[in-house]
């Protein structure tokens, strides 16, 4: 019997049941469960299914996950958001494309305390979308800055996909959050510069309302104290990682509990349907974000019984071309794969294959998984599985279709290119916090 054969059948029948709609988690316990009963017995595939089950859960990065999960979701429910969101639009004001300068950096500021892209995207396509539609914005400009906006909580720590790379990776959860901060800060100062670029050669697609015209230095004062909660809370998580205070899951229960206290003693989290609703929300993103990693990390026991990741690796190292086109060549297959499947998808099927290949090569291991963040971010909006752009379209209302958005996040998609193109040339960019923090 041939592993390896096996092995490529799994993978043809894991993208397969992808592409009709199965979901992840049922795909790889499914795929992978089939694949060990037919290289082993079916008695092998229950324990280790269960073995797998105990070691995934038993880690101790798995605590960090709940811990920040359940931050963003009081954060979230606390009005976070609204409050970053009208605070830098006072700051912003007459500014051209204020209103989209604002979700950018709205959306930076709140990924500092909710590390779920989706979320972002749609808690800003709520409260961003109809402000921009009632000062007479471009639809499609409205539409792909907050879509696009919204995958820097990818980037910016607690980023929920950084976790999971530190799980798939073994790489140091809180070293990858450091990682993330200058590239989501780069990401949302390219933006903004596109915005305002914009905006300034085509005035039609962000009209400077007059409201904008009468904002004087007392608003702009009360726009920065608006500011207070989510800096205070993302700057004692964030500085106390960096600054080895706490640990990263030290870190994530004293934002979690922080954000408990700054929404009960503002007012929102005092409504128990609210503060129940939240507590549900992180639940239900918790077990279902546990679930795909387990049956991922199965579905990897699995590939390393048919040896296709060691074959590859060696190959690939073994391969009489430069490091740096290995290199594209991997981001190539993730971008193909990003038009197909989503992120989460293609990184557990591709990280525990392509990880040991680019460490092997001599990348820095933290300055890869940045970059592939990257690529996530970008997958994240672009045709036809972007997550971002789906959930932007789900919260802005009934009047907005997905082409729409997919229409207007071309430009951003260009930015995000550039910062790839800087965080490739200039890894320093990414490697600064994590190499210098205690």
């Amino acid at each position: 019997m041939d592993f390896t054969l096996i092995g490529i059948g799994g993978i043809a029948m894991l993208l397969l049941l992808l592409v009709m709609g199965v979901p992840l988690a049922i795909n790889f316990l499914l795929v992978g469960f089939i694949g060990i009963a037919t290289l082993l017995t079916p008695s092998s595939a229950s324990s280790l299914l269960g073995d797998t089950m105990y070691t995934a859960i038993a880690s101790p990065t798995f605590t960090v996950l709940p811990l920040f999960v359940l931050m963003g979701a009081l954060a979230a429910a606390s009005g976070f958001a609204e409050q970053a969101y009208k605070g830098i639009h006072r700051l912003a004001a007459r500014v051209p494309g204020s209103l989209a300068v604002a979700t950018a950096f709205g959306s930076a500021a709140f990924s500092t305390v909710c590390g779920s892209s989706l979320a972002t995207a749609s808690v800003f396509g709520r409260i961003a979308y109809p402000e921009m539609r009632r000062y007479g914005y471009d639809k499609r400009f409205a539409l792909g800055s907050i879509a696009c906006s919204g995958s820097l909580a990818a980037m910016i720590p607690p980023s929920g996909m950084f976790i999971l790379f530190s799980i798939f990776t073994g790489v140091s959860v809180g070293q990858l959050f450091m990682a993330g901060i200058l590239p989501g800060i780069l990401t949302a100062v390219v933006y903004t510069l596109s915005i305002v670029w914009r905006a300034k050669r085509h005035p039609q697609l962000a009209p400077i309302d007059a409201e904008e015209r009468e904002v004087t230095v007392r608003d702009r004062v009360r726009g920065v104290r608006d500011l207070w909660q989510i800096l205070a809370l993302g700057g004692v998580v964030i500085g106390g990682m960096y600054s080895g205070l706490f640990t990263a899951t030290e870190a994530g229960a004293i934002g979690a509990l922080g954000a408990l206290l700054l929404g009960l003693a503002g007012g929102p989290l005092r409504s128990m349907p609210r503060l129940r609703g939240a507590l549900r929300e992180s639940a239900g993103i918790t077990t279902t974000l546990f679930f795909i990693i387990i049956a991922a990390l199965f579905f990897s026991r699995f590939l390393g019984l048919t040896r296709i990741p060691f074959e590859i690796s060696s190959f690939m190292v073994s391969w009489d071309v430069p490091s740096w086109m290995v290199l594209g060549l991997i981001l190539l297959i993730w971008f193909l794969m990003g038009m197909v499947v989503v992120p989460a998808a293609a990184f557990a099927l591709t990280l525990p294959i392509v990880f040991p290949i680019v460490v092997e090569l001599g990348y820095h291991p933290v300055w890869f998984c940045v970059i592939a963040m990257k690529m996530c971010e970008i997958a994240g909006v672009t045709p036809p599985v972007g997550l971002n752009a789906f959930a932007l379209a789900g919260a802005a209302g009934k009047g907005v279709k997905i082409n729409e958005v997919f229409a207007g996040v071309w430009p951003f998609v260009l930015c995000d290119l550039i910062v790839l193109a800087l965080l490739l040339a200039f890894p320093a960019i990414s490697l600064f916090l994590p190499e210098t923090m205690m």
